[in-house]
């Protein structure tokens, strides 16, 4: 019998940036998950597509309005000049510390290669159309693009149908629109679940969406949802008090379930293969090897460090030794396809059946976070293709083929700390949630025609309901920033719509400027925005 299966999904999403300036809190956040992530790993998805027959088994969620700013022709340019900053940066310490001690000599080159080979693959390669190789990648049946909610809201707190159903189908036609295919699979933002959003994900065509582990099995929240995990946000290393706990059920992560009344499918995060990447405590990006995400050289912002161990002062770091590191992160991958190994096979000696693992990330720890991650996935799913006791598959593939048998009604909750909503509606964020229900409540008659003034006010209404900037001011990594952009884009809503309501078809420089500041969504329909049901007809 098949051991089983294996997806990994990865959420790729970053806060709406355009024309937010550059650094501490701008566009470098967009020019580094580039940099560093994204074309990396598609580079790594192409060449695992010419050795290995079928899919990758990588369900790799592009959230629309990231997909908006890869594709914007502002954004590429911008991404240009950041590249070729960073190339001559290496190139000046490779001169700086040719004949120096130690090894920053032998990184600064290792810098300079593969910042030139990115630039070669974006340009040579892919012609500066990163969209592009992920749609033939997925035509070719190597990888599922999934969706999200059009600007990331975190829906079980916009509290109306109209609002959900808006953020739901916009995102969807988004998708279409960018990707040349009806998505089959769905990450719910934050994987913030309330009963009921089944039914807006089945009305635009989803087949399957994704939650935390602990609304499937019950207990008590863990993975995380309890913090204490590596990453580059502040609040993920400190425990989490008094986390959700839930009554245990019989649901499993190692099976797909229909979701109430629905034909929707969910999958449960599997948490042995999370936290094994994840914890701080014995996640592989902490080993001390690996190379110092924090730490930068004073001159070139360049890193030459590696993590050195647990609690090692930023000013102790060794240095970072990239050769050593790449060997590791081949054992590490080695490692990791026992685990899943071993997953699979107690969940089949206990069911006597064949399960599923699917192993979810933030698509932006591979390479950016974790320089070695993608040579590590890379080499796991390697591996995995030459297992034929494993099989990688997608998660639209698989709820396909392998169709649920049972029905799961979920409670509500996220993935986010403590498994509830508390990192989004706290005491720091409460005063954002009553400004965006007004705005909603205004839009209802606006967005009942199709105007240019309509088009711009939904745009507006959508990117101020991104949950990003209640995350970025709870963390306290961007508060400030996030709070003026939360401001601009209520702002904008207001000047639209009082122009609006003295006349439904206002227009005048002061909206193509708007226009030219906030553009995603060129084709977004207005009239979505409605508590009526209706299946999707016209891109975004």
């Amino acid at each position: 019998m098949n051991a089983g299966f294996v997806n990994f999904v990865l959420h790729t999403h970053l806060p709406y940036c355009r024309l937010a300036g550059r650094w501490p809190h701008g566009e470098e956040w967009f020019h580094e998950a580039m940099l560093e992530c994204y074309l990396p790993l598609v580079r790594a998805f192409r060449r695992l597509s010419e050795e290995v027959d079928g899919s990758l088994g990588v369900t790799i969620n592009v959230t629309p309005i990231l997909a908006e700013q890869i594709r914007d022709p502002v954004m590429v340019e911008h991404f240009r000049a950041y590249l070729a900053d960073r190339i001559a940066r290496a190139e000046e310490d490779t001169v700086r510390y040719a004949h120096g001690p130690g090894l920053r000599g032998t990184t600064a080159e290792f810098h300079r290669r593969r910042y030139e080979a990115t630039r070669a693959f974006f340009e040579d390669e892919l012609g500066g159309e990163l969209l592009g190789a992920l749609r033939e990648l997925e035509a070719d049946g190597r990888i599922e693009i999934a969706t999200c909610a059009a600007t990331h809201g975190y829906l079980p707190l916009l509290d109306g149908e109209a609002a959900v159903r808006f953020q739901v189908q916009t995102g969807v036609a988004s998708h279409v629109r960018n990707f040349g295919r009806q998505p089959r699979s769905f990450w719910l933002p934050e994987c913030a679940y309330e009963p009921g959003l089944e039914r807006f994900l089945e009305e635009a065509g989803i087949r399957v969406f994704f939650v935390e582990t602990h609304l499937v099995e019950g207990g008590r929240a863990r993975g995380k949802t309890l913090g204490g995990v590596l990453g580059p946000y502040p609040e993920t290393r400190r425990p989490v008090p008094h986390p959700v706990e839930l009554p245990r059920r019989a649901g499993t992560t190692f099976r797909a379930y229909h979701v109430g009344r629905s034909d929707v499918s969910v999958l449960a995060r599997n948490e042995r293969s999370g936290m094994q990447v994840w914890s701080a405590a014995h996640g592989y990006p902490g080993d001390p090897a690996y190379r110092e995400f924090h730490k930068k050289d004073d001159t070139t912002g360049l890193h030459y460090w590696r993590v050195s161990g647990d609690g090692v002062d930023l000013g102790a770091k060794a240095e970072y030794d990239p050769e050593f590191a790449t060997m590791l992160a081949q054992q590490h991958a080695a490692h990791f396809r026992s685990v899943l190994q071993g997953e699979l096979d107690a969940f089949r000696a206990g069911s006597g059946e064949s399960g599923i693992v699917m192993a979810s990330y933030d698509t932006e720890l591979f390479g950016h976070w974790w320089l070695e991650g993608v040579g590590w996935l890379e080499e796991v799913i390697r591996g995995l293709a030459r297992d034929p006791e494993v099989t990688l598959v997608t998660a639209g593939d698989y709820v396909s083929t392998h169709p649920p048998h049972e029905t799961i009604d979920l409670p509500e909750g996220s993935w986010g700390n403590g498994g509830d909503h508390r990192t989004w509606r706290n005491p720091e964020t409460e005063w954002t949630w009553p400004e965006i229900r007004r705005r909603q409540e205004r839009a209802v008659p606006l967005l009942q025609g199709d105007s240019d003034a309509a088009r711009q006010l939904g745009r507006e209404l959508l990117l101020l309901q991104s949950s990003d900037w209640q995350f970025l001011m709870t963390t306290g990594q961007a508060h400030d920033y996030a709070v003026r952009r939360f401001h601009s884009h209520c702002s904008r809503f207001d000047r639209i719509a009082e122009a609006m309501e003295r006349d439904r078809n206002a227009h005048g420089p002061w909206l193509v400027e708007l226009e030219w500041l906030d553009n995603p969504f060129p084709a977004i329909v207005p009239d979505r925005y409605t508590t009526a049901p209706h299946r999707l007809a016209t891109p975004a």
